[in-house]
């Protein structure tokens, strides 16, 4: 009995220190299996680095990045080694997020991540006060961070064909240099109130959305000179339009309209307009050009067909002096 316990115990000795021994074994194969990959990392990130910083060009005295056409659908962390960087141009990249440590990068004038497939936007985005222009058309985001008002020097801004955009935060009415807006094809139902409060707002694009009609409030940007607003559902003008002193573009091709508020004819420095593909009331036919130049100049500004129109409009109600009351038709090019 007394061997066998001796036995015993000397067996669970020898186990215990086998245990112990692998143990140990594996503790340092997991530390050298760690300190592995942790080379692998610097390894790869300085080859990342390496590879960015090939990409990195001077152009008109600014530190761009320029990707085209490769695949980085992150960008790794080693990049905040270029803080310097004032323009990131990356595009066709299927880049995916917008790194949070974007904020780092107090240089930026230019972030142009246009056609990717970025999903949303950071909040970071708004330490960004130094950003001059923010592109980031053809992706799928879906919404803009209210931070993106404390962007404090921005004025250009183009979110086009992302499809799913519906609104802006009201707080964007901040931004008091912002001059530049693309917001064509996603889902808008009607001009973001923010809009109608920029103060500097001169150029916009609304094309390919769900407008139904134009607030009365639109003359309230009133330094605007270009509206684009083909290929919507719009029904109606407001008599308000023709407030808008200053607006010298205005497309309305492919809506809904029947009519126009006959006040539009008192903008004169409307120098170019489309109501092309609209199912307008009343038909009428401009008269013949001597050239055919000036029957294509016609065809394209509308200029004449839609004073013309007016004209008309103005005769069958009876009142050549005033605006309608209502809302008169509008020009058809056909």
């Amino acid at each position: 009995m007394a061997e066998t316990a001796v036995c015993l115990g000397t067996f669970t000795a020898v186990k215990t220190l086998w245990e112990v021994r692998i143990h140990k074994i594996n503790e340092e194969l997991q530390k050298e299996k760690e300190f592995r990959q942790r080379l692998l990392l610097v390894w790869e990130e300085r080859a990342a680095l390496a590879k960015l910083k090939e990409k990195v060009i001077n152009e008109g005295g600014r530190a761009i990045l320029r990707i085209e056409e490769e695949e980085w659908k992150t960008l790794p962390s080693c990049l905040l080694k270029l803080i310097h960087l004032q323009e990131w141009q990356l595009h066709r990249t299927s880049l995916q997020k917008i790194p949070q440590f974007i904020g780092r990068f107090q240089s930026l004038v230019v972030l142009d991540l246009s056609r990717n497939s970025i999903e949303s936007v950071p909040k970071e985005i708004g330490q960004l006060t130094s950003l001059q222009e923010l592109l980031l058309s053809y992706n799928r985001i879906k919404s803009i961070p209210k931070e993106i008002s404390n962007c404090i020097s921005l004025e250009r801004l183009e979110l086009a064909v992302n499809r799913s955009i519906s609104d802006l935060p009201p707080q964007l009415s901040d931004l008091k240099k912002l001059s530049h807006i693309d917001l064509c094809m996603n889902q808008f139902t009607t001009i973001p109130s923010a809009l109608l409060n920029l103060p500097n707002l001169e150029w916009l694009d609304m094309g390919g959305n769900k407008l139904q009609e134009l607030p009365d409030a639109i003359d309230r940007m009133e330094n605007l000179h270009t509206l684009w607003l083909q290929r919507n559902e719009i029904n109606s003008l407001p008599e308000t339009i023709g407030n808008m002193k200053n607006l010298s573009t205005l497309v309305l091709s492919n809506n809904k309209l029947k009519a126009i508020p006959a006040c539009m004819k008192d903008m004169t420095n409307l120098r170019f307009v489309n109501f092309r593909d609209n199912p307008l009331e009343l038909e009428v036919t401009l008269p013949l050009c001597e050239n055919t130049d000036e029957e294509e100049q016609q065809e394209m500004f509308g200029i004449d067909f839609m004073h013309m129109y007016i004209q008309e409009s103005l005769k069958k109600t009876g009142n050549l002096e005033s605006c309608s009351s209502g809302s008169p038709p509008i020009m058809n090019p056909n």
